[in-house]
């Protein structure tokens, strides 16, 4: 299996992370040619090596004419759908990108997406930078995406609204679910270009994965930092493991003190939290009590999460922890037209294996209820349904490096570090 591994020491941003592509390898004609059929005017990629605290790394800048434009989800979609140097895969990642910022910004501002319209995010550079990361991560060309914990940076920074604490609103919505680190740099590390990235493209969050290291890319960031190299380092190689594999974290205590009660209380604490699984065995402990183990199946990056609940919720003086491989079958979620209306269900694929799909409990039933036919009826329909649009190619097909992982881990790109400004007027821009 092909993996990369992004290591946000000092965070990470859509310019950072278009130098790392390029320096782990990625054809950078390849992202001009893709950059220059966007049709912005007076576009040029203009790409550096520079010195980051005794360190090489490569800068990317982004040359343009002054633009005042605020441009909006629809504005941003035209421009990709124009673009005929792009793939459709590429194409379709670039709008998952944009699509995110969209979402955390109208969020934030109490709008929707259609009528949300970007500040920094949609100016020239920024969409440069996410393009350009499209394509880049596209022909990388790898089966899974780690990254480290993200620090989001500290402090305050001035947006078109105003003064902010990091991380800012727009920011801060990105970065939901998304486990952060705590950098002692009073700055604005992670951008909302570089969440968006983050969100998307990462399907886990912890330390270096064992792999086979090919390349190692190095992105800088346009602030310079007295201690720390202000570098994003994308690491690439090969794991022992498929594209069907992972690594999870079992963790394991014995109750023979709390009642059923308490514990599918706990389990559903634990679900909540975003355990993959929750499971208890019975046993015989200890003077021959009768006791239960209650099993918890998760992410690395969500073990903390988990212990404290444990710990809190039973009073168990110990957990055991292991971490364990398994083998998965990657998922999404699919609607399907039957004579009685719509019905969604999970489609499940291995890599080199068909498809499958399991329509939703409540979904058939709700049909069945309101039609007077029958469950079994409804489920043979939806399959049904299912495999005709496999055969016709109505829906879309699937892919392990931009699908949910079997547990759905499912995601102002200038900043200016120095003088914490968004303000397109003087192009004071830092990450992205």
């Amino acid at each position: 299996m092909r993996i990369a591994w992004l290591e946000c020491a000092t965070g990470i941003s859509g310019d950072m992370t278009l130098g790392a592509l390029i320096d782990a390898g990625v054809d950078k004609e390849a992202i001009r040619k893709a950059i220059a059929s966007l049709n912005l005017p007076d576009v040029t990629l203009r790409i550096e090596t520079v010195i980051k605290n005794g360190f090489r790394a490569t800068h990317v800048l982004v040359d343009h004419p002054e633009q005042h434009a605020h441009r909006h989800y629809t504005d941003i979609c035209n421009i990709l759908d124009a673009a005929e140097a792009l793939t459709d895969s590429q194409r379709h990642l670039a709008r998952q990108l944009f699509l995110v910022v969209a979402e955390s910004e109208a969020r934030v501002h109490g709008s929707t997406v259609d009528k949300v319209h970007f500040h920094e995010v949609g100016a020239v550079d920024s969409i440069v930078d996410i393009v350009g990361a499209a394509v880049g991560f596209d022909l990388l060309g790898v089966d899974r995406i780690v990254c480290n914990f993200v620090p989001p940076g500290r402090g305050y920074v001035k947006i078109d609204h105003g003064i902010c604490a990091v991380p800012a609103p727009g920011t801060a919505e990105i970065l939901k679910g998304i486990p952060l680190a705590d950098v002692p740099i009073e700055a604005e590390l992670t951008t909302p270009t570089g969440a968006a990235i983050v969100k998307t493209l990462a399907d886990s969050f912890g330390p270096m994965p064992a792999m086979t290291i090919e390349a190692v890319g190095y992105g800088a960031g346009t602030m310079t930092f007295p201690e720390r190299a202000n570098i994003l380092r994308l690491f690439v190689g090969t794991a022992a493991a498929n594209a069907n594999t992972e690594y999870v974290t079992l963790l394991e205590t014995n109750l023979d003190d709390v009642s059923g009660e308490v514990i599918g209380h706990v389990r559903q604490l634990l679900t909540a939290a975003k355990a993959l699984d929750v499971f208890a065995t019975p046993i015989q402990m200890k003077k021959d009590r009768p006791g239960t183990i209650l099993s918890v199946l998760c992410r690395p990056e969500h073990v903390d999460a988990m212990e404290q609940i444990l710990f809190a919720e039973t009073g168990t003086l110990g957990i055991r922890r292991s971490s364990i491989q398994r083998s998965i079958q990657f998922r999404d979620k699919i609607t399907v037209a039957t004579p009685w209306g719509e019905v969604t269900g999970k489609r499940a694929w291995r890599t080199g294996s068909p498809a499958t799909f399991a329509p939703e409990f409540e979904d058939c039933a709700a049909a069945a209820k309101e039609h007077g036919v029958s469950l079994r009826d409804v489920y043979r329909a939806a399959e049904s349904a299912f495999l005709q649009s496999q055969e016709s190619g109505t829906l879309p097909s699937p892919s392990a490096s931009g699908s949910s992982s079997p547990d759905d881990h499912h995601h102002d790109h200038s900043h200016d570090h120095d003088t914490h400004t968004h303000d397109h007027d003087t192009h004071s821009h830092d990450h992205d």
